[in-house]
């Protein structure tokens, strides 16, 4: 069936997209979800909404500076919408620009192709954007497993997924996306911008890891004292970075609080990097429930769970290599 036929929004639609996708035996789920081994050179594309917030740019900045341990193929602009943008496709138009300002600081623009990705949500539809042709073509194509690193709105690896279900059989996602599956509710904004985006990855089958935002990733935080004296007097994309951390710790807090800002997106690239760095567990997926909770079901298949994280050997390695 044409993908673009199926009326994800209709139970009976929603059901024959899922038929759609290969069954992977669990032994073959669980050595594809295995932390990646020590030495080993890993193929990734990144998916970020990278104008949304400051957060995005560390990602971006430090997988491309990790070069003996990944090879990123491709940069991808997702979709956002709030105060920082006027619509869904105009905060990915965004995140396109930011992208290349990233990649201006850091000497590599040129360097690594820039894709843009979905103007919609999933529920208006199938998001056949640049993005998202690119990703089903560099999945095909692999030898080997292909990361899909998505540190916003899943709309383009969901998109993907749709385009060409057998790409579940090639690529594991790494999704920083909800939050703590003990967590009271999953009210997140990476799952919130596009809800049937990530109902359809949690239930496609696709091999997930998942590292959850409240009571994981919240705690690799940092302060503008300490970007001050480690990134910021380093080089150009370090005090690109530290006055983007400085700009927006100062719309909440009086100069001289001790405020820390969350830096969200680094830890699904730090997990890459060294997985020793990041502590995580499988577990079965949970189901999005209507109401913006997991709802647990030992009967679904096995993903990988982020549960705790060394923020101080996350950062010392940020610092070292955007010095």
């Amino acid at each position: 069936m044409d993908p673009q036929q199926y009326h994800l929004t209709d139970p009976q639609g929603w059901r024959r997209a899922l038929e759609a996708f290969p069954v992977l035996p669990e032994e073959k789920r669980v050595a594809r979800l295995a932390p990646p081994l020590p030495g080993k050179r890993l193929s990734m594309v990144l998916d970020t909404d990278a104008y949304n917030e400051i957060d995005d740019q560390f990602a971006i900045a430090y997988a491309l500076s990790s070069p003996d341990r990944l090879d990123v193929q491709a940069v991808y602009a997702a979709p956002f919408f709030n105060e920082r943008s006027v619509s869904f496709g105009d905060g990915m138009e965004k995140s396109y620009e930011e992208i290349g300002r990233v990649l201006q600081r850091l000497g590599k623009t040129g360097q690594v192709p820039v894709l843009r990705g979905s103007t919609g949500h999933l529920a208006e539809g199938l998001q056949s954007s640049e993005a998202a042709q690119d990703l089903v073509r560099r999945a095909m194509m692999a030898q080997d497993t292909l990361y899909v690193v998505s540190i916003g709105a899943i709309t383009n690896v969901a998109s993907a997924l749709l385009l060409e279900p057998r790409i579940a059989e090639k690529i594991v996602v790494v999704w920083l996306g909800g939050h703590a599956h003990n967590w009271s509710d999953t009210c997140e904004f990476n799952l919130d911008q596009d809800r049937l985006a990530a109902r359809l990855v949690l239930d496609c089958g696709v091999p997930l890891v998942q590292m959850p935002c409240l009571n994981v990733v919240d705690h690799l935080t940092t302060t503008v004292a300490e970007l001050e004296r480690f990134l910021e007097p380093k080089s150009a994309i370090g005090a690109f970075l530290t006055e983007n951390v400085r700009s927006e710790v100062a719309k909440y807090a009086p100069a001289d609080y001790p405020a820390s800002r969350v830096i969200w997106d680094l830890v699904p690239v730090a997990w890459l990097v060294d997985p020793s760095r990041v502590d995580t567990r499988l577990t079965h997926t949970p189901r999005l429930t209507g109401e913006g909770t997991w709802s647990l079901d030992t009967r679904r298949p096995l993903m990988r769970v982020g549960a705790s994280l060394n923020r101080d050997a996350i950062f010392a390695d940020v610092f070292q290599k955007l010095g």
